[in-house]
């Protein structure tokens, strides 16, 4: 069978869940037996998200080649529980880049070069690259909103696409809002009749809409919204606002979504296979106690900052059949006068990644506050960092130490960039990690980890050895490991050289453990990670 492209576009305004509403219809298709694959297309000019500030942009998501990508990938990958890649993500920048590259190299024979068909060109040949496997059908999301000036030639590329690969193997889903105004008592259609409008005026006749509601929307509201939008009559969708993202999939199933994608598109006709999400929806209304974990962090004004973390803590709730209640702390108001009244009456403690010294001593605060204490504590990339910067301080007795992120000078440099180790590796890692401005190496994407048994880590992995997904320059300076083994400071994970610390713990005490790496990339709703299925497990103990 041909590839079959679905593509999804949004209206009326941002952050109404295309993301979420493209992975649950690949969720659903490849429920009923298809080969599924899904791609991002990002408007801004930023060749990727990597250098964005998480406030604007939200998580950085990384995939297993060292992808730096939207966050929407991370939704494609718990829903669809398959691995992205650098070609499932491409925004304007890269898009330009790469026409640019060309025209310099004189590929277009001294042509001019113009948005159409240059720039409209890449981008088709993107949109077909992502089908390279011959996937029954290939779901693209366009970012943005309709209307949006960056927006428009990822537009005009999928209305071409139309009429080059015949309108039996393409589709247009439109998601808008059906706003409910209070004081009127009334769904608001017109919103959507104009994106629908808005979307009409650059060739693009949307097959099927999907209505973001408060409610269900009524068969008179949504006859008059295919009447006036010019789509079929049984097109028309709630997408209702759900307690938990995890229902999305079986409410659009519900809403007979996947049918009418896999009539107007010739699929096979077959009941999709949903007794995974019917039990995981299941598990989210029946759990079997509650648990309260803090996020010590800096980002904490924007959730989305950490999306795949608040995800993987969540996945590691149902998998033990427990309610996760999260509390987002901003490590740069915690000092020692105020700590206990933070983190008082929570069973556990996170300490996420992040970049710079802003907050840091905050985090390494309550590092020490869940050692001390006795709380259960999981440090992921910056925050194992932090964590052994705390250990060295107030265990070792290194009262200066610290990062050479954050005190270059620093005494004791317990955390440091190993140059060394990039330099001698430079011909691997070059197609995986990227140059930064201060001359410094990021480590990117799935590297293998040795892990040590009859520890925390052996436990929950049961495995030998892992693949685990990094993003970050820093590491652990292994000129110390002696002093820290002495004090009772664990390497429970390490290169397969020996070279690099990945995981370290401590024993006689209830769980703390730190990890280089970001173990949230590789948790699905599924299977929730190793590791946060067992802290989540030891937080839920501390009743």
């Amino acid at each position: 069978m041909k590839t079959k492209f679905v593509f999804v576009t949004g209206g009326v305004l941002s952050s109404l869940g295309k993301g979420l509403a493209a992975a649950s219809i690949g969720a659903l298709l490849k429920a009923r037996g298809l080969k599924v694959t899904i791609q991002k297309l990002d408007p801004y000019i930023n060749v990727d998200p990597g250098t964005m500030n998480p406030f604007q942009h939200g998580e950085v998501y990384v995939t297993e080649d060292g992808a730096e990508t939207d966050l929407d990938l991370g939704h494609y990958e718990r829903y669809l529980v398959q691995p992205m890649a650098q070609i499932n993500n491409f925004t304007s920048g890269r898009i330009y880049h790469s026409v640019i590259t060309k025209e310099r190299r004189g590929d277009y024979l001294g042509g001019t070069v113009q948005v159409i068909p240059h720039i409209t060109d890449e981008i088709k040949e993107a949109i077909k690259s992502v089908a390279r496997n011959n996937e029954d059908v290939a779901i693209i999301e366009i970012g943005g909103t309709v209307g949006d000036i960056e927006g428009l030639p990822f537009l005009e590329a999928i209305r071409q696409l139309r009429g080059e690969l015949g309108k039996e193997n393409v589709l247009y889903i439109h998601l808008t809002l059906v706003p409910f105004i209070k004081a009127a008592g009334e769904l608001k259609t017109k919103p959507t009749q104009h994106s629908v409008k808005e979307l009409r005026s650059i060739g693009i006749q949307a097959d099927i809409l999907l209505c973001r509601s408060e409610v269900d929307l009524a068969q008179d509201i949504k006859s008059k919204i295919a009447l006036f939008c010019n789509v079929d009559p049984d097109a028309v969708f709630t997408a209702k606002d759900v307690h938990s993202i995890y229902e999305l999939p079986m409410a659009l199933y519900e809403e007979g979504l996947d049918q009418k994608i896999a009539i107007m598109l010739k699929l096979p006709a077959k009941n999709p296979n949903l007794e995974t999400w019917k039990g995981i929806v299941h598990r989210l209304y029946h759990p079997k106690g509650k648990v309260s974990i803090a996020i010590v962090g800096k980002y904490v004004d924007l959730k989305e900052s950490y999306k795949s973390l608040h995800e993987a803590l969540i996945h590691a709730g149902l998998e033990n059949e427990l309610e996760v209640n999260l509390k987002y702390v901003n490590s740069e108001n915690i000092s020692s006068e105020n700590i206990s009244s933070h983190l008082q009456e929570l069973q556990g403690i996170l300490v996420p990644g992040g970049f710079g010294s802003r907050g840091v001593e905050g985090k390494i605060q309550a590092i020490q506050y869940a050692r001390e204490k006795g709380i259960p504590f999981f440090g992921i990339c910056l925050g194992m960092q932090c964590a052994v910067i705390e250990f060295a301080r107030n265990v070792i007795g290194f009262n200066s130490a610290n990062s050479q992120e954050f005190d270059p000078g620093t005494k004791h440099p317990v955390i440091y960039l190993m140059k060394e180790w990039f330099d001698f590796r430079k011909n691997i890692l070059q197609k995986r990690c990227e140059q930064s401005d201060k001359g410094g190496t990021m480590r990117l994407g799935a590297y293998p980890c040795v892990i040590i048994p009859n520890t925390l880590a052996g436990k929950a992995y049961q495995k030998d050895q892992v693949m685990e997904r990094h993003r970050h320059r820093f590491e652990f300076n292994k000129k110390y490991a002696l002093d820290f083994e002495e004090k009772g400071l664990i390497f429970s994970g390490l290169s397969p050289d020996e070279s690099l610390v990945e995981i370290v713990e401590l024993k006689d005490h209830p769980w703390f453990l730190g990890c280089q790496f970001h173990p949230e990339f590789q948790s699905n709703p599924m299977h929730a990670h190793p590791l946060f299925r067992e802290f989540v497990l030891a937080a839920g103990k501390m009743h």
